[in-house]
């Protein structure tokens, strides 16, 4: 098992290193190259860097991606990538994604860009909450036991 997370704009790389730490278990951080950091990560953490289309980290994330890994991702569209291969992926925000909820939750993003894109208005994501944090370091720990 390897743990592989959607960078650009994670709020849990933290929380994912603090609790792989002093375990056997790889983290990748796969970003856009327009994302470029020098921020010091753990030993145990590989920083992927790739070019800055509009997908290319979707695309490595699926090339690179096999069954049993975790996947940590808000993207709707590349967890129904993931989810055939046998991966598990997880939301920042505490949830897994699963066959019960993807549909659901790309019919809903449809509905909602076909309603931006006729003019209307549609909410946006909550902010990142501290029970937020706290719902993914719940979750995340009971998947990499």
């Amino acid at each position: 098992m390897k743990i592989i997370v959607d960078a650009d704009a994670c709020p849990v790389k933290d929380i994912i290193f603090k609790e792989t730490e002093g375990k056997d278990i790889p983290v990748t951080l796969v970003s856009s190259i327009s994302h470029f950091s020098n921020q010091d990560v753990p030993a145990h953490v590989e920083t992927i860097y790739v070019d800055a289309g509009r997908d290319a980290a979707d695309f490595k994330i699926v090339a690179f991606a096999s069954k049993d890994d975790i996947v940590v991702t808000q993207d709707y569209g590349l967890a129904s990538l993931l989810l055939p291969k046998g991966v598990r992926v997880l939301h920042h925000k505490g949830f897994e994604y699963d066959d019960m909820n993807i549909d659901h939750l790309l019919h809903t993003r449809h509905i909602s860009a076909a309603i931006r894109q006729g003019g209307g208005r549609t909410k946006g994501p909550k902010p990142f909450s501290k029970e937020d944090g706290e719902a993914f370091r719940n979750l995340f720990r009971d998947k990499i036991m």
